[in-house]
């Protein structure tokens, strides 16, 4: 009797979870079998696509980890290749993005001028593609692995495995996941000056209540501020979502520690080595859960963590972007090289 209505019960989840799904768009790829009448087995022209993000015109700017690639998408849906090779190496600084090559980019920011930085990872460095020219350059970091240069410039800083790279909602300043170094650093564009605002190095789940810079982070991968002026950090191996407040003290705000898919309330919650998140219009932080294959969502004023995508039709694999534009969230499925964008 309790295995009949323990089954029972699990078709009605299933088919909750079936009837809310939202309404999801293919922007670049295609379609799986079972998932649209449209199926088909027609390759991507994307390769383990990573970061995305916009800039005013709608234009979609997109990087690659496994293909080495950044590619330009038009609000019109016309799609091309402007830079890298598919090599790992680190060349064309100075000269038109065409010419350069990349190692390993995890993340793309765009300004509104649209100014293009890139996450280029194992090159240790924050790479610019300058909007008018076309010019690439490193900006931020030498190239060099290493912890340096806080409090001075970060054109002249050491970076250890750029990860993720994030604007502040004014576009002053580029919040960067310095991987290795287990810091969130910021960078200010007025002063061009470097500073860690999380993290002092060292491995570790950090204290609720502690001052950030003075706390271990166990495995940062992504960092995203809200318009609140608060600052989400993702660890993937630690299975959580922290949050740096205002007065500069850490919090953990989901997650348990342990993996899992379970939803509720978020500190009971579980993650299963989330890569990527983003804020949307009303602060609520989106999740790249990749080894759930799922789309979260923490809502800061219930205390929550929900489910978005990948429970129903729609099966994702290893997402490891997401990126809030024009009220809508793309989602970047990497696994199946593919963008989505959930309508509603």
């Amino acid at each position: 009797m309790l295995t009949r209505t323990l089954a029972l019960l699990f078709c009605l989840l299933t088919a909750l979870a079936f009837a809310a799904e939202p309404k999801v768009s293919l922007i670049v790829g295609r379609w799986l079998p079972g998932e649209h009448e449209n199926a088909n087995d027609k390759p991507s022209p994307l390769k383990a696509p990573f970061g995305i993000d916009f800039d005013a015109n709608g234009t979609m700017w997109i990087v690659e980890l496994g293909g080495g690639r950044v590619h330009r998408r038009t609000a019109d849906g016309q799609l091309a290749t402007v830079a890298g090779d598919g090599s790992k190496s680190y060349k064309g600084d100075g000269g038109p993005m065409g010419k350069a090559t990349f190692n390993g980019m995890h993340n793309v920011a765009v300004t509104p001028a649209g100014d293009v930085y890139i996450a280029d990872t194992w090159n240790h460095c924050v790479r610019r593609i300058a909007p008018a020219s076309g010019v690439i350059s490193t900006v931020f970091g030498t190239g060099q692995s290493g912890f340096a240069g806080d409090g001075g410039p970060a054109a002249r800083a050491q970076f250890f495995d750029v990860m993720c790279i994030t604007l502040a909602p004014d576009n002053s300043a580029l919040y960067v996941d310095d991987l290795r170094n287990r810091r969130i650093r910021r960078v200010d564009f007025k002063t061009g000056i470097v500073r860690t605002l999380a993290g002092n190095g060292k491995a570790g789940v950090p204290t609720d209540g502690a001052l950030a810079t003075e706390s271990p982070l166990s495995d940062p991968r992504a960092v995203a501020p809200d318009a609140l002026g608060n600052v989400y950090v993702l660890e993937r191996g630690g299975h959580a979502l922290r949050v740096v407040r205002p007065d500069g003290r850490i919090y953990t705000v989901a997650g348990t520690g342990k993996a899992g898919a379970e939803d509720g309330p978020a500190l009971q919650a579980r993650l299963n080595s989330p890569k990527h998140l983003c804020a949307d219009a009303t602060n609520n932080i989106l999740i790249a859960d990749e080894g759930n294959g799922l789309i979260r969502k923490y809502d800061p004023r219930a205390k929550t963590l929900t489910t978005v995508l990948g429970r129903g039709l729609i099966k994702l694999s290893q997402p490891h972007g997401v990126c809030w534009e024009q009220n809508r969230l793309y989602v970047v499925d990497t696994g199946h090289d593919r963008i989505l964008r959930i309508e509603e």
